[in-house]
């Protein structure tokens, strides 16, 4: 599978990604990394000599972007997308070109606090139990069939900067395991449900 990662940020889901692939377990090579903005992830990515591409976005504006950035995935021969740290809402028709091929990891258990700074919403909320979840993106805001989740306890006390930590250390986890099962053709999508096949 050849895969292009969209990146906003620091790149840390982006080196999972590269951790899992130089050791074996992603069957995939990561042939593109995008962003939307100036990033530490794309610098990262230069340093390590994968293959990059910027457009700022809030110059040129995300239709303009979303076209230049399609036609280097089909230069790149890109199988799959995977969202790691990305910011901004992808058009249908940006999704549609690789259906159920565009992957997402979101700092919630989704249903719940989808969007930004949903750590943040979820200790606001009080609640004692939030996590992560892998999905396939549709045309909704985090809202794609569920491919994995795992739940974090919130601490009594806990900092938002703890929780964080302890969030982006199960995102690492499961983002590439998502890639993983996608690589090897084991996820059957059936309506919003998502069946993982033995292997």
């Amino acid at each position: 599978m050849r895969l292009a990662v969209l990146v906003s940020g620091h790149g840390t889901n982006l080196r999972a990604i590269h951790r899992a692939i130089e050791a074996g377990s992603l069957p995939a090579t990561l042939a593109l990394v995008t962003a939307d903005r100036a990033a530490p992830a794309l610098d990262w990515a230069k340093g390590q000599g994968l293959a990059t591409f910027f457009a700022d976005a809030r110059r040129v504006g995300m239709p303009r972007w979303e076209r230049d950035v399609l036609a280097e995935l089909d230069r790149q021969r890109v199988d799959a997308v995977a969202l790691a740290g990305f910011l901004r809402i992808l058009s249908p028709a940006f999704v549609d070109r690789f259906p159920g091929r565009v992957v997402n990891v979101h700092p919630s258990l989704l249903p719940a606090f989808p969007g930004l700074d949903a750590i943040g919403q979820a200790m606001r909320y009080g609640v004692r139990v939030t996590g992560v979840t892998v999905h396939l993106v549709d045309h909704g805001l985090d809202a794609g069939p569920i491919v994995l989740q795992e739940a974090v306890g919130i601490g009594p006390g806990e900092s938002l900067e703890e929780l964080e930590t302890r969030v982006h250390a199960v995102e690492h986890r499961l983002l590439p395991e998502a890639l993983r099962l996608l690589a090897l053709g084991r996820l059957d999508v059936q309506g919003r449900i998502v069946h993982i096949a033995e292997g």
